[in-house]
């Protein structure tokens, strides 16, 4: 077995992220001024907020900041869910956390591959949303059939993408040429096709059950449908939009804005109509919308209380609101949604007092400089009250499947159905995935228990707890 002369996983990921985001700019021009838009916002808060450049200098993620993006794609089939978690895996990327969207009006359920351990996510955050499509959803069993089929017809991998997965498992990674061309055979995968595998009618039958089913079914691949810059401040991100020809949905999901931002907030402009080529027809006569642009900022990683008093406060301001949060209400949403966060905690020192997010802790000089004194703190709060150990609020990696729904629910009109009667099953998606998906909040507990321990090394000390 080979051993030596493999490129890392890290490193292949970040370059396939680049390859990724430069396809899906020529693809989607408005995603080109989406990151100019995102970049100069950036910018502009750092220069500004002095305490936020030094947060992301303080954990590393002003590194990652620019290169930072999500992608989505919704494959059709169990075959395909677990090819796609294979080719993730020679980019170092697991399935971490399950997402059920049937109740939100969305056939699908979901995992996020990406890396899972603190080291790797700053050498590359790249993130891929991934659905599978559920077929049992499709209420005529006629059109249920004509699905199975033409999913079953389609490979939507290069037959050299799959030898180049198979050999990185059979040796255990790939050799910089291997490497390369695994990432240009890889992105064929995610490549949009304006040619369907439907006539016209058949996309019609599809669109009318459900537009996301059509969007799956009806074309040779899982074409990438959005790519996710990060922000530092999504509401002027989201007031700069239609200044740069862009136009914005109108509610920003996630929580309210806040002084210490927690978990995810989410926008996007709406879906592009792009124009398709039905079979039987001579040209591209058709159109099908289903790529939109998405912008996201990210906040603090909560703890599960801090996560169920999140899901209350963020239950409480919809049902109040009594109806999806839309153009039409948007302006009484967002009050709504300050209101009911006030009981939200909105400091770091009282989110960490109160168990309600995770944190990084860092030993400082001044701690270091004092590891050989006799008399110096030896638990963690007075280490931080003597200044020996500083701490950063662990950024949230993940998604929020009520946002998620949301930005689906957004760009798929008025006329989208508000949920299914079939539950989901996390068995089911995992036995279709061949894997098991990993749990987000086990993994921030164990980035903040490594934290402790270097801490703990760096200041010549026992474990801290």
């Amino acid at each position: 077995m080979q051993t030596q002369g493999f490129v890392s996983p890290d490193s292949i990921r970040a370059r396939f992220s680049r390859a990724m985001s430069d396809m899906y700019k020529s693809e989607v021009p408005l995603y080109g001024a989406l990151l100019e838009l995102v970049a100069q916002t950036n910018a502009r808060v750092m220069r500004e907020r002095p305490e936020v450049a030094g947060h992301l200098r303080a954990t590393g993620e002003i590194e990652r900041l620019d290169m930072e993006r999500h992608g989505a794609i919704r494959v059709g089939s169990a075959a395909e869910l677990s090819m796609i978690r294979r080719l993730f895996a020679v980019m170092g990327m697991q399935p971490v956390g399950y997402y059920d969207l049937a109740p939100a009006g969305v056939p699908v359920h979901s995992t996020a591959f990406r890396a899972i351990h603190e080291a790797s996510l700053q050498a590359s955050p790249f993130r891929v949303f991934t659905s599978l499509l559920r077929l049992e959803l499709i209420e005529d069993p006629a059109l249920r059939e004509l699905a199975a089929e033409l999913l079953a017809q389609r490979d939507i991998f290069t037959a050299r993408a799959v030898e180049l997965i198979e050999l990185c498992e059979r040796n255990g990674g790939l050799t910089a040429e291997q490497a390369e061309a695994f990432v240009g055979e890889a992105l064929e995968t995610f490549r949009w096709h304006s040619n369907a595998t439907v006539s016209a009618e058949q996309y019609r039958q599809l669109h009318d059950q459900h537009r996301l089913i059509a969007d799956v079914v009806a074309f040779k691949g899982p074409h990438i449908n959005h790519l996710t810059p990060r922000t530092l401040d999504i509401d002027a991100v989201q007031a700069g939009m239609p200044g740069h020809g862009i136009t914005p949905k109108a509610v920003i999901e996630g929580p309210p804005r806040r002084a210490c931002p927690i978990l995810l907030r989410q926008t996007s402009f709406k879906a592009l109509q792009e124009r398709v080529a039905f079979v039987g027809q001579q040209g591209a006569e058709g159109s099908h919308t289903a790529r939109f642009g998405e912008i996201e900022q990210r906040g603090a990683a909560l703890t599960p209380k801090g996560r169920a008093l999140y899901d209350r406060l963020l239950d409480s301001a919809r049902e109040a609101l009594g109806e999806f949060p839309g153009e039409a209400n948007a302006v009484r949403y967002q009050a709504l949604l300050a209101e009911r966060f006030q009981a939200f905690p909105d400091s770091l020192e009282s989110m960490r007092r109160d168990a309600l997010a995770y944190f990084r802790y860092f030993a400082t000089p001044q701690g270091i400089a004092a590891r050989d004194q006799a008399e110096r703190p030896q638990r963690l709060e007075a280490l931080i009250a003597a200044g020996h150990v500083r701490y950063e609020p662990l950024v949230y990696e993940d998604f929020l499947p009520v946002s998620a729904a949301g930005i689906f629910q957004s760009n798929l009109g008025d006329g989208a159905r508000s949920d299914y009667a079939i539950s989901s099953s996390q068995a089911d998606f995992q036995a279709a995935l061949g894997a098991t998906v990993l749990d987000e909040l086990s993994l921030y507990g164990e980035t903040q228990s490594r934290s402790l321990e270097a801490c703990a090394e760096a200041l010549g000390l026992p474990a801290l707890a």
